[in-house]
């Protein structure tokens, strides 16, 4: 039985190869036609361009797509814990890129950048002041410019507190103040 079996699919399938043998041939026997040389260089030019092209858009697009890394401007949570006592130390909160001060009419997140130039604003202790190592801007407790360049105090941004005591910072809220008020701080109790 094997053998009849091995007989019919080798007649079936050896006709079928035969078949498609034949067609194979009659493409390869037909003339193809040549590109011109000329088509070709065009073609190939055009190709590059192309090429060329859809890398430069794609670095474009890539270099300006914004690379939001870290929690500067967005809430972040700041531990009741860590809230300094009135006129203490202040807190640095480096990912937030802010201060908080404790004054007498409650709290303040100072958001640390110079309004002259934006430098980096550093708290000196045994001063008790903010001086801007660029420029030399000083700011007292409050962010109130009292020396240097500087034009106005140092922004604040958004301080909510928690029902369990716990501070809130809105770092993509900064706001620009002419002086201080005590309405810009959020009065804190312990």
């Amino acid at each position: 039985m094997i053998p009849l079996l091995r007989t019919i699919f080798g007649v079936v399938l050896g006709g079928l190869l035969s078949r498609l043998t034949g067609m194979l041939s009659r493409f390869h026997a037909t003339p193809q036609k040549k590109m011109p040389r000329r088509s070709f260089v065009r073609n190939a030019a055009l190709g590059a361009v192309v090429v060329i092209l859809a890398e430069l858009g794609a670095g474009f697009v890539r270099f300006f797509w914004p690379n939001k890394t870290g929690a500067f401007g967005s809430t972040i949570t700041v531990p009741a814990s860590v809230i300094p006592p009135v006129n203490g130390t202040p807190y640095t909160n480096i990912p937030g890129k802010f201060y908080i001060v404790h004054t007498q009419d409650g709290l303040m997140a100072l958001y640390w950048k110079c309004v002259h130039l934006g430098c980096t604003v550093p708290w000196i202790e045994s001063e008790h002041d903010f001086h801007c190592p660029c420029h030399g801007s000083v700011y007292n407790y409050e962010g109130v410019r009292i020396a240097g360049p500087a034009p106005r105090p140092l922004d604040y941004m958004q301080l909510t507190v928690d029902p369990s005591g716990e501070i809130l910072v809105n770092t993509g809220k900064i706001t620009s103040r002419g002086s201080y008020e005590p309405s810009q701080a959020t009065p804190y109790k312990a």
